[in-house]
């Protein structure tokens, strides 16, 4: 049975946001005891929250796509340590890295699929090696990384490069045995050669998977079942897909299903532990206050599911009051739900050899606008984790 299907219970919702001005009091005492039988190595999840270190925790984070892919160590050390002064606890980079005509590539790769066959890259300039580098660093640092495997776009090798070599179309591509076959082999290789790492905090199925115009069950089945291969491989990591979408609630862009994905069945899978959302409202035909209407759904529904939810990108692009727009989203978070943790796209720094990976929504470390928007607001998540010390939020 689905939640928060009627326009009514939307009207209700939005009306208990407009009154709510402090975080949750309604709170489950966890037992000591309880944490201290749990492995603080590899983070989990505990009810709403998550377990980092040790310590049950509200957390601020960021997006680095492209730390496994730059080739200076140099630049890896800087991100990494820059993210650990802001106090972010978490960031997520892409662990796929796939193209079909090595020969021509100049970007790191990790894998190659083509008529040949199915290869792994361990050159240690632009292989497999630049993400090892970022893990150990993050490990080194205390950053924990969201390993995301796949793309749904085609930038780095996504989707395209599977059904460039085993045919289909993109919609395709979920229900294509031998695509799905070489995927798994990727998965395995990734997992296995970084599963005893305390760097990881989950692995992530793809970023944004999309099935336009297919049914949901489609990605529903293939996020159960690419779950359950995972857990077969690593049974200490969380899992978490990227499934943001609220079909049937009204006839607009982010609910009408039109990309086949469904946020609430897809995190009642239970092979996947927690669920990820994406907030780009001028970009899906909405404005920014809405943002927090969007924020506020995501939240009910993991109160309901009893799984914890993390707002995993939301950006302004530069030039727009990006304080006042971002501000206002962070202040649902830390004061009106129990949305476990945030993280902005994208985090930016000047590398000094010129490598610029950056968009346009990319926010650069200890600018005015990071100080409040990084700094202040992880401050303020921690924060949140000091007043709710060892206690698991369900509001």
């Amino acid at each position: 049975m689905y939640i928060l299907k009627s326009l009514a219970c939307l009207a209700t919702l939005l009306s208990s946001l407009s009154h709510v001005s402090a975080a949750p009091t309604h709170i489950d005492v966890v037992k000591t005891s309880e944490l201290q039988r749990r492995s603080s190595r590899f983070p989990s999840v505990d009810q709403r929250l998550f377990n980092i270190n040790g310590k049950t925790q509200y957390f601020a984070g960021t997006n680095t796509w492209w730390l496994g892919h730059l080739f200076s160590n140099d630049d890896v050390d800087q991100a990494l340590y820059q993210i650990a002064a802001t106090g972010y606890k978490v960031t997520r980079t892409w662990a796929f890295g796939t193209t079909n005509n090595p020969s021509t590539e100049t970007n790191v790769y990790f894998q190659t699929l083509n008529s040949s066959g199915q290869y792994f890259n361990y050159n240690t300039r632009n292989g497999i090696a630049r993400l090892d580098y970022a893990i150990a660093a993050a490990e080194e640092k205390g950053v924990k990384l969201i390993l995301t495997l796949l793309n749904n776009f085609d930038d780095l090798g996504g989707i395209n490069t599977y059904t460039n070599v085993y045919g289909g179309t993109h919609q395709q591509f979920y229900t294509n045995a031998a695509a799905q076959a070489a995927y798994k082999k990727y998965i395995k290789f990734i997992v296995q050669r970084y599963k005893s790492s305390s760097a990881i905090f989950s692995w992530e199925l793809c970023n944004e998977p999309r099935c336009s115009g297919c049914s949901p069950d489609v990605i529903y089945n293939w996020a159960s079942d690419i779950s359950a291969y995972i857990k077969s491989l690593d049974k200490n990591h969380m899992l978490t897909a990227t499934s943001s979408y609220l079909p049937n609630y009204e006839q607009s862009y982010a609910y009408t299903g039109y990309e086949g994905v469904d946020f609430e069945r897809n995190l009642a899978i239970p092979t996947l532990d927690y669920g990820t959302v994406h907030l780009y409202p001028n970009y899906w035909g909405y404005n920014y206050t809405w943002g927090n209407t969007w924020i506020a759904q995501h939240n009910i529904i993991g109160k309901n599911l009893g799984k914890p939810v993390i707002m995993e990108e939301y950006a302004v692009p530069d030039g727009e009051d990006r304080v006042g727009i971002m501000g206002a989203w962070q202040d649902t978070i830390v004061g009106k739900t129990s949305i476990a943790g945030d993280m902005m796209w994208q985090f930016g720094t000047p590398f000094p050899d010129g490598e610029n990976p950056y968009d346009n929504f990319a926010m650069y470390y200890n600018t005015s606008e990071y100080q409040v928007l990084g700094n202040a607001h992880a401050k303020a998540m921690t924060g949140k984790n000091a007043r709710s010390s060892a206690l698991v939020a369900t509001g």
